[in-house]
């Protein structure tokens, strides 16, 4: 089923703050394929789960801080967690530019805080230093397409993770999900149901009276009249021809249909949730859903007396280090079998915040006394670096874990790991691939990082 799509690659330059880059925020073809197992996975987890009836908005609580601050003609912060569909120069930038046209006396500065590819429960990880940091006035949440197949019981984790960091940061921050989808949860919307994931989210929102706001009860609509074809090669005149394509390759809104109508579904939502948000101030905190939740995720920067054997901490001008630097702000690259990276946690879930790419090498991951276990830092798509995560332990016993991950001497068959429509890059290239190195640049953790 897969097959056709890893056919036709998807590497999308994305703006990154008012730039454009095809290094490092491309999406692979591996998130790409991962996002569509959706309709593989959606009845996996073996909980009962009932579909929610598909709404266009929920105002629920409203947005009564942002409310306030529009109206006293503030400047407001506007953050965007996501995955591909909001890290592309869609509906992210449109929205902030209606709002700045709705509202002419109040002034709004983007918080760009997608990574394409990833879900929850990495977001849940990164929100303090993509977003929270920057002191949002304002965070849309989206995450409905790349948590698509993962269990509800994860994403209530995750999700209620992040809510509840958001608010213990700054309880009068305002929260609105956002729902996105792809050409496999057509038929769920079709009959009427908001698809799995959109289902699990609603049951927080629920909890913690954040509006949400469902971009494909219209898009299924479209689709269903007629209006709009929702998977075709783009047309030379996109926004021009009918019935409107909504995307290339059935996740990916094209620019001037799919995220146009994303950003008029967020217009015509707005009015309710305006009127729904009269009582600013800060937002009150329920008992959690899951007391197992993940609002004690943390990114914690790598440190130098981490490092055994021989590291490199990338300088400030490495160009490698500047395409990531958003959301790694270091980049510490090990360049010898002899390099480990040993700390301790104290929780009960760890992995590390690092990169893949063509020159990456074998690690030795060794938890505690458990057997060791081997991962390479380059996989089928690597022509090219992107973020990713080497997980260490999820959901193990809380305590206390040593960690040492090594990089290797072992000889990895680089060409033969690439895909064979990629190999041909690797023998135009062969110097990008004869290192083994290892780039890291933080520690996720649920707990802390120890002495």
């Amino acid at each position: 089923m897969l097959a056709g799509f890893m056919e036709q690659p998807f590497y999308p330059p994305l703006e990154i703050c008012g730039n454009t880059s095809q290094v490092g925020f491309m999406l692979s073809k591996l998130h790409y394929c991962c996002v569509l197992l959706f309709c593989l996975v959606s009845s996996a987890s073996g909980e009962d789960f009932v579909l929610r009836k598909a709404v266009e908005c929920t105002p629920r609580g409203g947005l009564p801080n942002i409310r306030k601050k529009i109206e006293a003609g503030q400047t407001l912060k506007v953050a965007y967690l996501g995955g591909s569909i909001t890290a592309a120069p869609g509906w992210r930038i449109k929205s902030r530019e209606w709002l700045a046209a709705q509202y002419p006396k109040a002034k709004f500065e983007e918080i760009h805080a997608a990574i394409g590819g990833t879900g929850s429960d990495l977001g849940v990880f990164r929100l303090e230093n993509d977003a929270l940091r920057h002191s949002p006035d304002l965070l849309f949440v989206e995450f409905a397409v790349n948590d698509g197949g993962t269990n509800p019981s994860q994403i209530h984790k995750a999700m209620e993770g992040i809510v509840r960091q958001t608010w213990r940061s700054n309880p009068e921050i305002d929260i609105c999900y956002v729902y996105t989808l792809t050409d496999k949860m057509l038929p769920d919307l079709k009959a009427g149901n908001m698809p799995k994931a959109a289902s699990a989210m609603e049951v927080l929102a629920d909890h913690y009276s954040i509006p949400s706001i469902h971009f494909g009860v219209k898009v299924a609509a479209m689709e269903t009249a007629g209006e709009l074809i929702f998977k075709a090669p783009q047309p030379k005149k996109t926004a021009e021809t009918k019935p409107w394509v909504f995307s290339s390759d059935g996740v990916h809104p094209l620019v001037e249909t799919g995220h146009q109508i994303y950003t008029d579904t967020i217009a015509r939502s707005w009015p309710a949730i305006w009127e729904a948000g009269t009582t600013p101030g800060p937002h009150v905190m329920p008992d959690p859903v899951r007391k197992d939740n993940w609002e004690k995720a943390r990114q914690i920067p790598i440190t130098e007396s981490m490092l055994k054997g021989s590291w490199t901490k990338l300088p400030d001008d490495d160009p490698l280090l500047q395409v990531f630097a958003k959301n790694m702000p270091q980049l510490f690259r090990a360049d010898a079998p002899d390099a480990a990276l040993v700390f301790a946690f104290d929780g009960t879930t760890a992995a590390v915040f690092d990169l893949l790419g063509p020159d990456g090498g074998q690690l030795t991951l060794q938890l505690d006394q458990d057997a060791p276990s081997t991962v390479n830092k380059i996989d089928a798509y690597c022509t090219y670096y992107r973020m990713a995560k080497t997980q260490i332990a999820t959901d193990i016993n809380p305590g206390t874990h040593q960690v040492t991950i090594t990089l290797t001497n072992g000889k990895i068959d680089k060409r033969n790991i690439l895909f064979e429509q990629n190999r041909e890059f690797f023998d135009k290239n062969p110097e990008k691939f004869e290192k083994n190195l290892w780039y890291a640049s933080s520690i996720l953790v649920i707990g802390d990082v120890v002495k």
